[in-house]
């Protein structure tokens, strides 16, 4: 075999591309990973973990407040914006060399630079020494996502940012303005309102986080404006006037357009595929509004050629990429793994409070044509959590009336990102209510909720 040759070529080394080469290397195969940036892609740098190290500095801040109530005493509680960025900058550069090791231990090839497809089964690469050229039967496309930038509401790093300004951001904001109320949008709104931003949330559709369940929308947009953030639903941005210390927006709300003045905004409005300029056209495959069109094993319909994670069809989540990377190397390497089920994909969203989901809504399920049962269970029964001082939130889970399927199961409030696993391996165990019903979940625990909620869709919860 050529040194240049290969039995897998990963390009992107994001947590779609690095679990997937990972995998690959496990199974016995040759493999070469191609990365322009960073090891460990958007979600380890600037994305999923330094957002999460930057809400944790914000939830503690926010219990300082409170230690009054815990019988506890803190003065002259205030915060260091650059020490926090600078906390979260090193949490990702650690997780990132973690990545680049794990390459080395996995005896993966690491090419850094920027990848084309000149032709099917080879991979050219513009590296800073000059161009390299490989080639391998199966090429796996990982090269994710960057934000959608809407014309006139473009970042300029200075008063309008994307998520990457607003992790390393060059001022606090006193008065804010987010785009899009999707996780992006209210991640960053949930922790500079509570680091003392007057944040304003405007969302084109009639509701906040408008991939959730309604219910758990109205829950988190009380619980939200209850933090004084302004939400303005059924809104839309038409302009932005640009001066050197403000930005005045144009809100377009119930047919009228208002002008409000901001100091920074953060534009949230979607991903698009980095699937340009690769030559994927010229191979053949099908790009539909940036994304490449895949099966459910992530073929693209050009042979060898696979497509995973941000740059084809959604859910957009690392978790995800991640599946389909360790599916499509087990694929590759004569294997015959099971398709990844979007449904069975759990989203979470790590505001104060959390919210976290999986499957079907309540009005998804109903669309289905399914008669259902629904249960539901308030953080204000649970003794841990009104231990915690966590007594707002909500569980609610939708079951077949007909067979017991676990349907979805939605939930807002504290730790809910961690309990919600538990649903989503009680789904794909295929549980009824039965099981779950059985299952003896411990005390004190938030997880209790999650069992009387089960009980509560069949007239027995015990504790409401």
């Amino acid at each position: 075999m050529a040194s240049n040759s290969y039995d897998m070529i990963v390009i992107g080394a994001g947590p779609g591309g690095y679990v997937a080469a990972i995998r690959g290397a496990q199974l016995g195969l040759n493999v070469a990973i191609v990365e322009r940036e960073h090891m460990g892609g958007i979600c380890l740098n600037w994305g999923c973990i330094p957002t999460k190290a930057m809400l944790r500095s914000s939830e503690v801040f926010h219990l300082m407040h409170r230690a009054k109530e815990f019988g506890l005493k803190a003065e002259g509680i205030g915060y260091d914006l650059d020490a926090v960025v600078k906390r979260s900058r090193g949490v990702a550069k650690q997780l990132s060399s973690g990545v680049a090791h794990l390459m080395k231990k996995n005896k993966i090839t690491v090419v850094m630079g920027e990848a084309t497809l000149p032709a099917k089964g080879k991979v050219s690469v513009k590296t800073d020494k000059g161009t390299e050229e490989l080639s391998a039967k199966n090429i796996v496309l990982a090269t994710g996502a960057r934000a959608r930038e809407l014309p006139g509401l473009e970042a300029d790093g200075e008063r309008v940012w994307t998520y990457k300004h607003a992790l390393v951001p060059p001022h606090m904001p006193k008065k804010l303005l987010v785009i899009g109320s999707g996780a992006i949008g209210i991640e960053f709104a949930s922790f500079y309102n509570t680091l003392g931003a007057d944040t304003t949330v405007v969302e084109v559709m009639d509701r906040i986080l408008p991939v959730e369940d309604a219910e758990i929308s109205a829950f988190a947009k009380k619980s939200f404006e209850k933090q004084k953030m302004k939400i303005k639903v059924k809104a839309m941005v038409k302009q932005l006037d640009r001066a050197k210390d403000k930005v005045t927006a144009h809100i377009k709300i119930d047919g009228k357009v208002e002008k409000h003045e901001f100091d920074s905004v953060i534009s949230a409005v979607g991903i698009v595929a980095n699937t340009e300029g690769l030559g994927l056209e010229k191979l053949g495959a099908k790009i539909e509004k940036s994304f490449v069109v895949t099966d459910a094993f992530c073929r693209s319909g050009v042979e060898g050629l696979y497509v995973i994670g941000d740059a084809t069809n959604g859910p957009w989540l690392a978790h995800k990429a991640s599946h389909e990377g360790v599916m499509v190397a087990e694929l590759i390497a004569g294997g015959h793994p099971h398709a990844v089920e979007p449904d069975s994909i759990a989203g979470c969203t790590y505001c104060h409070p959390q919210v976290a989901s999986v499957g079907l809504t309540e009005a998804q399920a109903k669309d289905k044509g399914y008669k259902i049962k629904v249960g539901r269970f308030p953080f204000i029964g649970n003794g841990k959590a009104i231990a915690m001082g966590e007594a707002e939130g909500m569980i609610k889970t939708v079951f077949d009336d007909k067979t017991g399927e676990l349907l979805g199961a939605h939930m807002i409030g504290a730790e809910v990102t961690e309990l919600i696993q538990g649903y989503v391996v009680g789904r794909q165990l295929e549980t009824t209510e039965e099981e779950l019903m059985h299952a003896v979940f411990p005390h004190p625990t938030l997880s209790e909720m999650m069992h009387e909620s089960v009980l509560d869709a069949y007239d027995r919860v015990i504790h409401i």
